[in-house]
């Protein structure tokens, strides 16, 4: 908070880790600084009243994420009012072709081998859930005003095209660099410019192929869920990411299963009242009520799990 106050500073980077981001984020935008949002949780927990405080005091949100910093690029070359579609890409995460009857016996070892990203072990598990991506729809939603039948995940194994946008006249135009996250940093720091930046190139001499495939909602619940939270407004998204790093946690540590993560955060929705957050201090207070619903869930799943 502190470095975000000071005069000096003009460009904020958010990247602490979970809802502890939030404080300092809400606290730049309302300074009217220019943000360069890598914190999903910040929009996830508190969408509605970090967006309304931009309008209010003219800051700037540009994202980090390499798919919503893509988004942001191709908006670039059009009319906001003209765009019909928000495509968002995954790479499918670890377990994208494993059969669903195995997935009970997935271990947090196999779930932190992500195939394309080096990355903390939360967000690690939350792409192999697809839960990571649940979290970019509500993200893109916020940033950039779409509505979530409006935002649409590919599955794209490669991770090259990180995001495209649709035209009303059906034209799509697609985000495409090295999976490398210096670009996306590079650019909230350096926007509207460019500059030369310490990436591999795409070597278009080169034969190769890129995939692009539905996501199978069955196998990956929780990205439907993050689109049902969306869509019921409220503190639903709070509490779907309060739940979920709670589930994480306990997954990581042993005390549940794979599958267990969906059942957990299902369980707290449904236990927890949905509630308008009007300030930083509700936002904090519905998390830490989901978080203590979620332990309790988790625990008493822990105590019926069966060791095979």
């Amino acid at each position: 908070m502190e470095a975000v106050r000071a005069a000096e500073v003009d460009t904020v980077i958010s990247a602490i880790v979970g809802v502890a981001g939030l404080e300092a984020t809400y606290e730049a935008v309302c300074l009217g600084k220019r943000v360069g949002l890598a914190n999903k949780e910040v929009l996830v927990s508190g969408g509605s009243l970090v967006m309304e405080a931009v309008r209010k005091f003219g800051a700037e949100l540009l994202p980090v994420d390499s798919e919503h910093n893509g988004a942001h690029q191709c908006l670039r070359a059009g009319n906001r009012a003209q765009v019909s579609r928000l495509i968002l890409t995954a790479s499918g995460g670890p377990f994208r072709n494993t059969p669903a009857r195995d997935l009970s016996f997935v271990t947090p070892a196999q779930a932190l081998n992500h195939p394309t990203w080096k990355m903390g072990n939360r967000i690690t598990i939350d792409c192999a859930t697809l839960m990571n991506k649940g979290f970019e729809v509500i993200e893109a939603c916020w940033l950039f005003d779409f509505a979530p039948s409006q935002v649409d995940v590919v599955v794209h194994p490669q991770s090259t095209v990180h995001a495209m946008i649709e035209y009303s006249d059906g034209s799509v135009l697609a985000q495409i660099s090295a999976t490398d996250m210096r670009m996306p940093i590079q650019y909230a720091l350096t926007y509207p410019d460019r500059a030369e930046a310490p990436v591999p190139k795409i070597d278009w001499a080169e034969a190769r192929t890129w995939e692009f495939l539905p996501p199978d909602f069955a196998r990956f619940p929780l990205l439907k869920l993050a689109y049902q939270c969306q869509e019921a407004g409220g503190s639903a998204t709070c509490t779907l990411n309060a739940a979920d790093e709670v589930a994480v946690e306990a997954f990581l540590e042993g005390r549940i299963g794979y599958l267990s993560i969906n059942e957990i955060v299902q369980e707290t929705l449904s236990r927890m009242p949905s509630r308008t957050p009007r300030s930083v201090g509700d936002i904090l207070e519905i998390d830490r009520e989901s978080r203590a619903v979620a332990r309790e869930v988790a625990t008493a799943r822990a105590a019926g799990t069966v060791t095979v």
